[in-house]
């Protein structure tokens, strides 16, 4: 299988991972380049072990890292889509496993995606191995298909935590198939966030900004104004693509205190991302934010990424039909990582690793995110407090316990 060499499970090539990190590489590197970052391992289900099995074939395989190069086929393409768009010794101890990237902040941001793809699959191959492939190609096949006769345009976005390098790729073969056999439906695949697939098979690499440069920004360049800050300075790399704008990492009520209080953003940028909260609320509030500010919504996109499913696509696609605006979605783990135990017969699931790698400093200034679901906050808990202070978001007890 591409991206296993013995029982070492590295990525299929540098490019094995997601777009936004090599667009936010080159906001770092123009904005921030000698800025040292560190990145951490969170996995958020205290109840799940790694074994020391897992944890060396881990080891091992983030060691080979090194061997990775963009080849000239790699570069060649890179250049042709860009211009066209312009403790024991026998492997049983059990325990958690905690991950550092630690160095410039452009480098070690490429970090965290394929790290986590690598921990994903060794984990599924080393501890939990009560799965199989049957029926995955199949499965993908169902969903995208519904996704698309519905109306719905949408994205792979399931490399960090997929089960392996194969699911993924079985993924891929299945969603194109279904659009090629839905030439006529509404809905569309408009691509994937891992540029190695998209080289593979011929579809736009999607992705634009996540939560590590707000935090990165605010740690740098202070927290009242972080989100304007923010966006100012991706402008400045990206002035007119890649221009959707990520809204929670302080919460997206903070988030739209900088967005109302300078209109050109509404103006400017394409539209918005929704990663955490109810996303129910969310368009009704986006819709009343561009009323406020005298800006058509029906021209701006919803990007809707946090846990999706089919049922819940199609629940916010006709939302936004009713509201007029313009949505699309990030499909991750419910394509690349959607298995059942084989023990339970089929009826039982088989719980994807729910963890996550963020950025927890940058020139040793610790940073945060304070999603709009408190477990997805990340960072200092002390820090968090006094972000929260500034942005006058409640504190609460789970602060104390945030990593």
């Amino acid at each position: 299988m591409s991206g296993q060499t013995g029982d070492l499970v590295l990525p299929a090539s540098v490019l094995d991972t997601d777009l936004y990190k090599f667009t936010m590489q080159q906001a770092v590197l123009q904005h921030f380049p000698a800025v040292q970052g560190t990145y951490r391992f969170t996995h958020r289900d205290k109840d799940v072990f790694f074994t020391r099995a897992c944890f060396d074939r881990f080891q091992r395989s983030a060691s080979h890292f090194d061997q990775l190069k963009l080849t000239q086929e790699e570069r060649d393409w890179l250049a042709k889509t860009y211009a066209e768009k312009d403790a024991r010794g026998d492997g049983s101890a059990r325990g958690h496993i905690r991950i550092d990237a630690v160095g410039p902040w452009h480098e070690t941001i490429l970090w965290e995606v394929p790290l986590m793809a690598c921990l994903s699959e060794i984990f599924f191959t080393t501890v939990d191995t009560d799965w199989n492939y049957d029926g995955q190609e199949e499965q993908a096949y169902e969903k995208a298909a519904t996704l698309i006769r519905a109306g719905c345009s949408f994205s792979e976005f399931g490399t960090r935590r997929r089960r392996s390098y194969l699911a993924q790729d079985l993924v891929m073969k299945a969603i194109l198939r279904a659009q090629q056999d839905n030439p006529d439906a509404p809905g569309k695949v408009s691509g994937t966030s891992n540029v190695h697939f998209a080289m593979k098979y011929g579809v736009a690499p999607v992705g634009t900004i996540a939560h590590e440069w707000f935090m990165g920004v605010a740690a740098l360049r202070g927290y009242p104004h972080a989100n304007a800050t923010a966006l100012r300075l991706w402008e400045q790399v990206y002035p007119n693509v890649l221009q959707i704008a990520l809204t929670d990492t302080f919460s997206t009520e903070a988030f739209y205190k900088d967005f109302m209080s300078e209109p050109h953003f509404a103006q400017q940028w394409t539209g918005l991302r929704q990663d955490s909260g109810d996303p129910f609320v969310y368009a009704p509030r986006a819709r009343e934010v561009y009323q406020q500010l005298g800006v058509d919504h029906t021209t701006k996109t919803i990007i809707f990424s946090d846990a999706l499913n089919v049922e819940k696509a199609l629940k916010l696609k006709r939302q936004c039909d009713e509201l007029g605006f313009k949505c699309a979605f990030g499909i991750g783990t419910s394509l690349s990582n959607d298995f059942t135990k084989l023990s339970s017969g089929g009826k039982e699931k088989s719980r994807a690793l729910n963890m996550v790698i963020k950025l927890s400093s940058v020139d040793g200034k610790p940073t945060v995110k304070i999603s709009d679901e408190i477990t997805k906050n990340t960072g200092d808990p002390a820090t968090v407090r006094h972000v929260k202070e500034i942005f006058g978001i409640p504190i609460t007890d789970k602060d104390e316990v945030i990593h």
